[in-house]
């Protein structure tokens, strides 16, 4: 593999690009994965775009849960588009089009760092929303109000902002010697660590807290809320009220759990447990299976945003 080098780096050189391998080089799966990923993104796009316009044309989903489905959905669009149709025309290249330079790396890495923690902060919103609306419904319109929900909303970007600050800062640190090969489909920080040809201690260290801060206390603070929600429910006398409300919380948690586990499984151990292979297939949950089930999860079962497509439906039939 040819390396072009440039300005000096202490003992090793200026990175000027890296070659992404993907998620395997056996040619006979290339095909397969590429319309796999390919159906895969278009649903994604098609559902969150879908979710994005849905909730901005019709009033009635005007409020706070909508307005962090709103987010969401939006975030999820950018996030699956970041690497997705480079991840596609990598599949399928014959001519290094896997090659991706330097600065278009760490500008991936800084945009997916950014797109990531902000969902983490998002989903985060969202379970508090359904905490208030739960167990303190008389105060919800109140404790959610428009500038309530504003703020948490603009605290998860400025986390998701220091964040990815963080995480490509800490790479720009990082002297990369002769390796430039990079054994994933996108710019992520692990398989770059593992390029480095010093000592990774310090970034190893600066990774694992910034990654436990974006997702020890966003599952913590779901986790709280959801058992004060499950505490709250028990208490329902009704089956029916006690239903709704199982109904209301379940998408939110299977969105959670999919999100936080293989986030948590891919960063939160050390560099030396594992293979970067189990690493990938990980991965595939977070970047793409996620944006893919939440507008799925969140349409389906919400009886709202049914409704709220079947007027769209008639209107346009009419």
């Amino acid at each position: 593999i040819r390396v072009i080098k440039g300005m000096a780096l202490g003992n090793g050189s200026f990175m000027t690009q890296f070659i992404l391998v993907g998620l395997t080089d056996r040619p006979d799966l290339q095909l397969p994965l590429f319309f796999l990923f390919l159906l895969m993104y278009i649903i994604t796009v098609m559902g969150n775009l879908g979710m994005v316009t849905l909730i901005g044309l019709n009033s009635h989903l005007h409020t706070p849960m909508y307005f962090f489905l709103f987010n969401l959905s939006f975030i999820d669009l950018c996030y699956s588009s970041v690497f997705t149709p480079r991840m596609l025309i990598n599949i399928i290249s014959k001519n290094n089009k896997n090659v991706i330079s330097y600065m278009g790396c760490m500008t991936q890495l800084y945009f997916f760092s950014f797109f990531a923690i902000s969902e983490c902060y998002v989903l985060t919103s969202m379970a508090y929303d359904r905490y208030v609306a739960i167990c303190n419904p008389l105060l919800y319109n109140i404790a959610m109000s428009p500038k309530v929900c504003s703020s948490l909303l603009l605290a998860s970007y400025l986390m998701a902002f220091s964040g990815a600050m963080a995480h490509t800062g800490c790479m720009l640190r990082v002297v990369f010697c002769d390796a430039n090969t990079i054994n994933h489909y996108l710019c992520d920080i692990r398989p770059l660590l593992q390029l480095s040809c010093t000592s990774t201690y310090i970034s190893e260290l600066e990774v694992f807290i910034v990654v436990g801060i974006n997702i020890l206390v966003p599952t913590f603070t779901i986790f709280v809320s959801y058992s004060l929600i499950l505490f709250n429910i028990l208490h329902v006398s009704s089956r029916e009220g006690r239903s709704k409300a199982f109904s209301t919380c379940s998408s939110h948690i299977i969105a959670v759990s999919l999100f936080f586990g293989s986030c948590a499984f891919m960063y939160l151990r050390p560099s030396s447990v594992g293979s970067m292979d189990e690493g990938k297939i990980s991965s595939i949950f977070y970047t793409n299976t996620v944006p893919l089930l939440n507008p799925i999860i969140y349409s389906l079962r919400n009886k709202d945003v049914k409704l709220a497509m079947r007027k769209i439906l008639m209107t346009v039939r009419h």
